[in-house]
């Protein structure tokens, strides 16, 4: 028990003699000759103070061995060290040692080292005791003719933030920086007193950017950027100067710093609404686009301009720089392209949709001589879908521009192939005229696509918009051809067997069966099936067979549907009954060969129920051919399309609307809603966003859910409210009963109604029964025409009845206020007030 005891003695007694052994250390160090040494004890003082300890005495022995020494390293450790160290007693008053520090100051900013003058004045920036600063304040000014640029710049912040902070310690400083700023050369120190005329004397700052409005193009990039902001804050403050300095933005639109041109190209277009302004402003940020290589930068001018064309005006003007904004593209950023894509398209005219369309021709072409990677496929896919909107927005241009897309279709690149597919099948549902030529390039196309997708897409459209006889015959021959040879099974069983020749096939791939020799050099055979597996994969199979190889049967039923309508089609074309006939057989011969390969067990996957019901639904009605399903086959699909189609374009018009602002247009007639007299509805949806969530503001928070309140409306919080004094009385009071269980909190409201101050304002309340007050409210005073708040808690230790007398007592006069508080319903049920 003893050790127990006795041993936090021990550990304080130790602690207390480290504490004062590094203390000791600390000064030794301090005091020592040693430069290295007496730097490493200055850094060690520095994170003591950080961490908010003190060390008795230890400013003195920084003054006396430490201040004397000229070393560079420990300057800036003590300029740090007088920035940190407290430099007043606890009652506010300065100490004493820091007249010996103020002599130290005054002996740096006279120091013949430019860097220790500067060094000083950038500390003296930080002081907030004037009366350190008052003694070096001729110092200070004669900082502003020495040789040095460093020291004459920081001179002049060490003066801004003086006069800024102690205007009595140097009132003559905007005249001392004006009479500075005409004879310096130096564009930092011009910059920087310029930067101070500009926020102590805006007169002045304007009388020298007159004088030499001629020369600011001349002037470094620093300093146009502080004069762009004085121009935008003139200008703002007086618009009839704007004509003065128009020219002035104008000019510093072609400032060799970028930085410059985009701060000069928004305060011109914030300063003018002329088209001239507004064109000049927006040339220059696409030449800040086109130059700058950050592509943080690039997005963020980009949006400058998606913000310029917000305005209607505005929006004009740039429909003339479409062709300048295409020159961003050549940016190898996606998100770059995609913005300037999307803000082309939106600007583009009847006036310059040809040459905007040729521009995107040259960057389809680009796309296929690039490597591909996948911001190649991506710009691929954005130049096609923006292709896509040009040709639905300006029909005309459609013509030149679907035999580019179609070229997409044998791309690698799914995306861009199906958007392609997609634009086709629109463009031929509202183009007319442009059909045969969509179905001659199609077919162009059909046998060289890659992806079963657009292939399957491809089939439909040529089976749906296929409406000429030659167009069907054309349509079955590359069926034909990327089908192969039929029947489907017995032509693979020969490719397995070796039995076709090199003449017998047709996609000029080579079937021979290797004869094998094995170990003990004997030949060998192979079977039908394993010289299928081995030739799947070395032969190249037409393109609709591999799919139905490879168990894409999905393939197969979309190939029975178009051959059901094109034979449909054809009987209603053409009347010869013999023709009528070879076609349909030709048709019902094709979906019955893929049934049988998918029930032959050679592909890798068997055909599926759904694919095999619907090819069987194919033959029955080829063979059937009554007029309700020629009827559903014939126009139904095509009149679903027109339908989709209708539905996509409003769904998107309704997003553009959506996007839109509303108008601010307010009808005469239109109702003016109060938020104080509106009551709290249960169906909230209807109501203003804004004034619902002022509204849960007012409330405060949230009960929980089991509760059936959910927060209080303004005018419910108001019927709470009771008046304790009559309106005309000197001083009116009102309380806001909030009842929380057994506690109650009256917030009273006092208005002094008179013209004089009333002295000790008080509050008095008592009660009766068990209703028990917690504190007594504090006297205030009341201005003439003020008002206050006092809040009262109530204790309630039962449930029965009480009542709380009050007066309000001043030196002018004296109110008592009686009002009765019912426990059970919690109200003020009545109100007596005697003046």
């Amino acid at each position: 028990m003893a050790n127990s005891i006795e041993q936090p003695c021990y550990t304080l007694i130790a602690a207390s003699e480290s504490e004062l052994y590094n203390e000791m250390t600390l000064k030794m160090d301090l005091e020592k000759g040693d430069v290295k040494v007496k730097i490493e004890a200055l850094k060690r003082v520095i994170k003591v103070i950080l961490a908010g300890e003190r060390i008795p005495g230890v400013l003195m022995t920084i003054i006396r061995f430490v201040l004397p020494h000229q070393d560079h390293m420990v300057k800036k450790l003590l300029l740090v060290f007088w920035e940190i160290v407290p430099k007043t007693t606890p009652d506010g008053k300065l100490l004493h040692e820091m007249i010996l520090v103020c002599d130290a100051y005054r002996k740096d900013l006279q120091h013949p080292n430019e860097f220790v003058r500067g060094s000083t004045l950038r500390f003296l920036c930080k002081l907030k005791e004037p009366e350190l600063l008052e003694p070096i304040m001729p110092a200070i000014r004669a900082c502003l003719e020495h040789r040095h640029s460093y020291v004459r710049r920081n001179a002049v912040l060490a003066i801004f933030t003086i006069f800024k902070n102690f205007e009595f310690l140097i009132p003559d400083a905007p005249e001392l920086v004006a009479n500075f700023l005409d004879i310096e050369q130096d564009m930092s120190c011009k910059r920087n007193a310029f930067l101070m005329l500009l926020h102590a004397d805006q007169d002045r700052a304007l009388s020298y950017l007159a004088s030499c409005l001629d020369q600011v193009s001349s002037f470094g990039d620093i300093l146009q950027l502080v004069i762009v902001e004085l121009i935008y804050k003139v200008c703002h403050a007086n618009p009839s100067e704007r004509s003065r300095f128009i020219r002035c933005i104008y000019n510093l639109l072609n400032s060799t710093s970028a930085a410059v041109r985009y701060e000069a190209a928004g305060t011109l277009v914030t300063l003018s609404s002329a088209p001239t302004a507004i064109k000049a402003a927006a040339s220059c940020y696409i030449d800040l686009i086109i130059k700058e290589s950050d592509n943080n930068v690039k997005l963020i001018v980009l949006d400058r301009l998606i913000a310029l064309k917000e305005h209607p005006t505005h929006e004009r003007v740039l429909q003339d720089l479409v062709m300048d904004i295409l020159r961003v593209l050549a940016s190898p950023d996606i998100e770059v392209r995609r913005k300037t894509l999307s803000l082309a398209l939106e600007l583009v005219s009847s006036r310059n949709i040809e040459e905007m369309i040729l521009v995107l021709k040259k960057e389809v072409s680009k796309t296929h001589s690039l490597v591909e990677h996948e911001d190649t496929g991506k710009y691929r896919q954005l130049l096609v879908r923006t292709l896509h909107s040009c040709c639905i927005k300006f029909p005309d241009v459609a013509a030149t521009v679907i035999p580019v897309l179609l070229e997409f279709l044998s791309d690698t690149n799914e995306l861009a192939a199906s958007d392609v597919l997609v634009f086709v099948r629109e463009a031929i549902q509202k183009f007319d005229h442009l059909r045969p030529l969509i179905i001659e390039r199609l077919l162009d196309a059909f046998s060289s696509i890659k992806s079963v997708k657009v292939h399957r897409a491809a089939l439909w459209i040529l089976g749906e918009y296929a409406v000429s006889a030659d167009d069907i015959q054309t349509v079955m021959s590359q069926v034909r051809q990327t089908l192969g040879e039929l029947p489907l099974v017995e032509d693979e069983l020969k490719r397995a067997s070796g039995e076709k020749t090199d003449d017998d096939v047709n996609t000029g791939s080579v079937a021979t069966v290797q004869k094998l020799v094995t170990s003990d050099g004997t030949y060998a055979t192979q079977s039908a099936f394993s010289a299928s597996v081995n030739m799947k994969k070395t032969e190249a199979r037409p393109p609709l067979r591999q799919y139905l190889m490879d168990g894409d049967f999905f393939m197969g039923a979309a190939l029975g549907t178009t051959l059901a309508k094109l034979a449909l089609r054809y009987l209603t074309l053409v009347s010869d009954p013999v023709r009528q006939n070879r076609f349909c057989a030709e048709a019902m011969l094709i979906i019955t060969s893929v049934l049988h390969l998918g029930k032959s067990g050679l592909p890798t996957k068997p055909i599926t129920n759904d694919d095999a019901d619907r090819l069987f639904l194919c033959l029955h009605v080829l063979s059937d051919r009554s007029p309700e399903i020629i009827t559903i086959f014939n126009q139904h699909c095509r009149n679903a399309l027109s339908i989709m189609l209708s539905a996509k374009a409003e769904e998107e018009a309704s997003i553009i609307k959506a996007k839109e602002k509303p108008g601010n247009a307010v009808q005469a007639d239109d109702p003016i809603s109060f938020l104080q007299l509106s009551s709290q509805r249960g169906d909230q949806a209807t109501e203003n966003v804004f004034e619902l969530s002022l509204s849960q503001a007012l409330a405060g928070s949230r009960r929980d859910g089991n509760s059936k309140e959910m927060g209080m409306s303004g005018a419910t919080k108001l019927n709470k409210v009771t008046q304790l004094t009559g309106f005309s009385d000197p001083v009116y009071a009102e309380a806001y009963v909030h009842v929380n269980q057994y506690d109650i909190v009256l917030d009273v409201l006092i208005v002094n109604q008179t013209g004089s101050t009333l002295q000790n304002c008080t509050l008095e309340l008592a009660t009766l029964g068990d209703l028990k007050l917690v504190d007594r409210p504090q006297p205030v005073v009341l201005a003439p025409k003020d008002f206050c708040n006092i809040k009262a808690n109530v204790k309630v230790a039962s449930t029965e009845n009480g009542i709380i007398f009050g007066n309000s007592d001043c030196a002018r006069c004296w109110t008592n206020c009686c009002s009765l508080l019912d426990w059970r319903r919690w109200t003020w049920p009545a109100t007596r007030t005697t003046a």
